[in-house]
């Protein structure tokens, strides 16, 4: 009985099962049969990668945001030779304070002034128009309109989100948590992908990684102080000429500075509009302003922490920010600049990499031919 209820397990040496039809007898097409599966391997890992495009960023976007707090617990360490945890728990309460300061005494004001905001631009837009209609520039109306309303939900956004209506509060969510995790203890994460590596370029990819987050670090720290540098310069210079919403130009202009070029254009754009709101003299304060405050970044802030990061050249930034805007939306536009740093970082490492071994193997022919001689 119990014979019955057991399943019996075939023995494949007492039965012969015959030649398998998925062999392949040639060698030479075993071995493209091989190349070939590893080559759709690489493309079925790059069409899951496109799916996945978004997904994809915003872990990046943690490992940028995990690198600002990694480098403010570094600077603190430089004074205060505690623990890393509480490091890391000092810039988080002090970035808790800042934002809930700007809630708190800032919100009110840039809440109101981001209410007249899309009006002011539309209204601004539409004399502008009226202007080229009379020159003899066919424009409709509703061109007008919805470039303005294109133009003005980029900043609607950062407004709302200031004001405590977050939006896409999913992906900050997840940003933030994700980056806290890889902030706190980012030595599991080290060695889970040592591990994945073999051991003969384990050295090399550590030496890769090191070298990576050493130049993210210091290219955020100096987009911060870009950030900080530009909107506050933009603010002070605003408000002494009595250009109307200028804390929330200012804002706006620190903020898109994390956009290199473009969020440049953008903020220029907004400032120019809203200063001829209160007419030709101010408009052209406002444009002065603006290209004082890009000189300034642009010809002595940027370069002093170029040589202290990685020297991108602008037609490059530009060029990889307009395609991953084209293929993955505002996330890509605001993470191309850090990706196309770490591309380069990773890439410069390679060819220090085979420099050394051609150097090596040079100098062991040099002492092979020597006995030789």
């Amino acid at each position: 009985m119990n014979d019955e209820a057991t399943p019996q397990r075939m023995d494949l040496d007492d039965r012969d099962v015959g030649t398998s039809p998925t062999r392949i007898s040639s060698p030479e097409l075993r071995y493209e049969a091989k190349r070939a599966a590893v080559w759709a391997g690489v493309i079925g890992l790059l069409v899951l990668g496109i799916y996945l495009a978004q997904s994809l960023l915003v872990i990046f976007g943690a490992l940028v945001f995990a690198a600002m707090i990694d480098g403010g617990a570094r600077l603190i360490g430089r004074v205060l030779p505690i623990a890393r945890g509480f490091r890391v728990a000092i810039v988080l309460l002090f970035t808790a304070g800042f934002l809930f300061w700007l809630v708190r005494f800032a919100g009110t004001q840039i809440a109101d002034q981001a209410a007249e905001f899309p009006a002011l631009v539309s209204e601004q837009l539409g004399r502008a128009a009226a202007w080229l209609r009379s020159k003899g520039v066919a424009i409709d109306q509703n061109d007008i309109q919805g470039f303005a309303s294109s133009l003005t939900s980029g900043v609607g956004t950062v407004t709302r989100a200031i004001g405590g209506v977050v939006g896409g509060v999913t992906t900050l969510v997840l940003i933030t948590i994700i980056g806290i995790y890889l902030a706190v203890d980012p030595r599991p994460y080290e060695r889970g992908l040592s591990w994945m590596v073999a051991e003969e370029h384990r050295e090399h990819v550590a030496d890769m990684l090191g070298h990576m987050a050493f130049t993210m670090r210091r290219l955020l720290a100096g987009r911060l102080v870009g950030m900080f540098a530009e909107g506050f310069f933009t603010y002070i210079a605003l408000s002494l000429v009595g250009v109307p919403m200028a804390a929330l130009l200012g804002l706006i202009t620190g903020l898109l500075a994390f956009i290199p070029n473009i969020g440049a254009i953008i903020s220029g754009a907004l400032m120019v509009l809203v200063g001829f709101s209160g007419g030709t003299e101010m408009g052209l304060w406002t444009i002065a302003i603006y290209f004082a405050v890009q000189n300034f970044d642009g010809y002595i802030l940027v370069p002093m922490i170029a040589k202290k990061t990685v020297d991108l050249a602008p037609a490059l930034v530009l060029g990889f920010q307009l395609i991953m805007g084209v293929l993955f939306g505002v996330l890509g536009l605001t993470f191309a600049d850090p990706m196309l740093a770490m591309i380069k970082t990773a890439l410069e490492r390679r060819a220090h990499w085979l420099e050394q071994e051609d150097d090596a193997a040079a100098a062991r022919g040099l002492a092979n031919e020597g006995p030789a001689a």
